[in-house]
């Protein structure tokens, strides 16, 4: 039976919303309860056997990787993908890490600053039973911005209710479900050879573009507890629902 094995965590945002507390270091390394986010995240990926681990840097990068080193890199293989000279959003970043992936499992993908009871398995199992290209954990919350899905939950577009800018994609049912992304997705390597866009980009077009002729699914569980830790109200209310491992 396949296992996850490897793993990104998005890590090198600017995290604005966390100032002035990221003034000085990277949203991954502020703590909740003593433990830095990105502590937290690695923890609970090596708890289900995850070994491989690529994490993108920018924003402060040394003291991510000074931080990991004193940890001794949690006795995983720990690889960092640079964005040195700009961010190059979640799909840029994810095809700039390409390179360092086992190309032949799949890839759990987890933004650092998010937290959840999300069992990592069973969405697995879901992601394989289904042959998705890429399943993205969603939830019935309000949010700004959903992505749409038909009854059986294939990506059908995406939506912001701010700007009222709304995408389909070319097979969308007229009957379709607004669901807010967790920030955590698994992917079939397959992917980073259908990645033709270039330069700093977001997932979002890259899945609604895929979604026309590829398997992309979304994995709803409303009943696993889910924060965003990447603003300053949250951070408390972490610590009392999230206990670190």
């Amino acid at each position: 039976m396949t296992s996850l094995n490897q793993a990104m965590i998005f890590a090198a945002g600017l995290g604005t919303r966390l100032k002035p507390y990221t003034d000085q270091k990277p949203k991954a390394l502020i703590e909740i309860d003593g433990v830095p986010m990105l502590e937290r995240i690695i923890l609970k990926m090596k708890s289900i056997g995850i070994q491989h681990i690529v994490i993108n840097l920018h924003h402060f990068p040394e003291q991510i990787v000074s931080f990991l080193k004193s940890k001794n890199f949690f006795d995983l293989q720990i690889l960092f993908s640079y964005e040195t000279e700009s961010l190059l959003e979640t799909g840029g970043g994810l095809k700039k890490a390409a390179p360092l992936f086992n190309h032949s499992e799949p890839v759990l993908v987890h933004n650092v600053d998010v937290l959840s009871t999300l069992d990592f398995s069973k969405m697995l199992d879901y992601h394989l039973k289904n042959k998705a290209l890429a399943t993205l954990f969603v939830q019935k919350r309000k949010s700004t911005r959903y992505f749409l899905f038909d009854k059986e939950f294939h990506l059908s577009g995406w939506k912001n209710t701010i700007t009222g800018e709304e995408i389909k994609t070319a097979n969308a049912p007229e009957s379709i479900e607004a669901l807010s992304f967790c920030g955590i997705h698994i992917l079939n390597p397959a992917i980073f050879n259908l990645i033709t866009e270039a330069g700093k980009f977001s997932v979002v077009p890259l899945y609604l573009r895929l979604a026309s002729k590829y398997p992309v699914f979304g994995y709803r569980d409303d009943n696993v507890s889910y924060l965003d830790i990447g603003k300053p109200e949250s951070l408390e209310k972490a610590g009392k629902y999230f206990p670190a491992l």
